[in-house]
């Protein structure tokens, strides 16, 4: 007598139970590669561009509505030598995120489902390239025009020289708040496909999104309207293309035999 899909899909993890020290050794190896990733990634960053040049890179936008011969100051006695690298560390995070990423995904790999992991990789891929979506979108964009509409409030006897340790907080800050904003269609995608919500409660719910995407924006961002624009604009955006994209998510991602059963369920009277 052959198998039912459901056994199917219950007999697929058997044997692959682990014992919990060699769950506790696989979280050690992966957190170490972790480590050895972010090594090379910080290592690559120090000899190219520097974290000087990293300084430069992320001066630029702040920069372009300075007086020409205007510098970033710093305040603190050791800023010249901490902030970049802080810097570094952040952007060796930012480098290695896919790696960081796929070590996530290779701990939790064996207590998945062949068609789960199917669409685990496209998922961090997705993430990630996401994530580096939004911090571009900060750095050429939204950095620009936020201090060109700063500066327009500047007295005339004021002049506008931030301190490099203030100013690279308030861009990281930013950069996260983007990066994790524009997560949007991954998580309505996994709402959808693990039948948390339907796309017609999204689709209902588009209205009160809205609402809270500009909530978020004021929260995240500073008190200036370009930047709450910027981040609440594409959050609407995202979610649209969440709900669009979570249809043929859930159709590509679905188990062997779940449509069988689907089938077999709405044909019971």
């Amino acid at each position: 007598m052959a198998e039912s899909p459901n056994n199917n899909k219950e007999d697929e993890l058997a044997g692959t139970e682990q014992p919990f020290v060699q769950h506790l050794v696989e979280l050690r190896d992966r957190l170490l590669y972790c480590c050895y990733g972010l090594a090379v990634a910080a290592a690559l960053l120090a000899i190219w561009p520097g974290p000087s040049g990293l300084i430069d890179l992320i001066a630029v936008p702040i920069r372009a509505h300075m007086p020409a011969d205007a510098k970033l100051i710093a305040i603190g006695v050791f800023s010249p030598f901490f902030v970049p690298l802080k810097v570094l560390g952040m952007t060796a995070v930012l480098l290695a995120l896919p790696w960081l990423m796929y070590q996530i995904w290779m701990f939790v790999a064996p207590g998945l489902y062949s068609h789960e992991k199917r669409f685990a990789l496209p998922l961090i891929f997705f993430g990630s390239m996401l994530a580096y979506g939004g911090i571009a979108f900060v750095q050429f964009f939204v950095l620009d025009k936020m201090f060109g509409f700063i500066q327009k409030f500047t007295p005339a006897s004021v002049s506008a020289t931030p301190d490099i340790s203030s100013y690279v907080e308030a861009i990281l800050s930013l950069y996260i708040a983007f990066g994790v904003a524009f997560q949007v269609p991954i998580v309505v995608m996994l709402l959808v496909r693990f039948e948390m919500v339907t796309i017609e409660k999204l689709r209902a719910f588009r209205g009160y999104f809205i609402v809270v995407a500009f909530i978020v924006a004021a929260v995240l961002t500073p008190p200036d309207v370009v930047s709450q624009l910027a981040l609440a604009i594409p959050m609407c955006l995202l979610y649209e293309i969440g709900i669009v994209a979570a249809k043929y998510f859930v159709r590509h991602s679905k188990a062997p035999g779940e449509d069988a059963d689907t089938s077999a369920d709405s044909a019971k009277p």
